[in-house]
């Protein structure tokens, strides 16, 4: 990865960031995505698993049914079965396809997730492309 220079305010030159959007170019090279209509065509099946890893706030507007809420910031613990908070749908031998709205955060998490050895995919162009195209929406009680 290549780091930015960026300018201080004061005119001092220090090291910046890795931009996220190279981060989700170089997850997205290497992990497994899932068109749209290709999700739509799995989502009864009952070997996949569909993970929906937005924010509750986001999912409270409207959610693929049948998935499973999966915080992003809990992913990595509920998938990983030594954890404390491990949980038992990831534990299944299922095909797991992981989603956020527009498939950034999903590609990062799945990378992580492949890095310790979890097989996953994402939704490449997330939960908006979903609902653009005309996929079931379930909203909470």
């Amino acid at each position: 990865m290549r780091f930015l220079q960026v300018q201080h305010l004061r005119g001092e030159w220090v090291m910046g960031i890795t931009p996220v959007a190279e981060m989700v170019a170089a997850a997205r090279a290497r992990i497994e995505e899932i068109e749209t209509g290709a999700l739509m065509a799995m989502a009864d099946d009952p070997g996949v698993v569909i993970v929906d890893i937005r924010d509750i706030r986001e999912r409270q507007k409207g959610f693929i049914p049948g998935s499973v809420h999966a915080p992003r910031g809990m992913v990595e613990f509920w998938v990983d079965p030594a954890s404390p908070y491990h949980k038992p749908v990831f534990a299944q031998d299922k095909r797991y396809v992981f989603h956020c709205a527009s498939g950034w955060r999903s590609a990062l998490t799945v990378a992580t997730l492949q890095d310790m050895g979890f097989e996953a995919a994402h939704l490449r162009d997330g939960y908006g492309d979903w609902v653009a195209r005309g996929g079931a929406v379930a909203l909470p009680d």
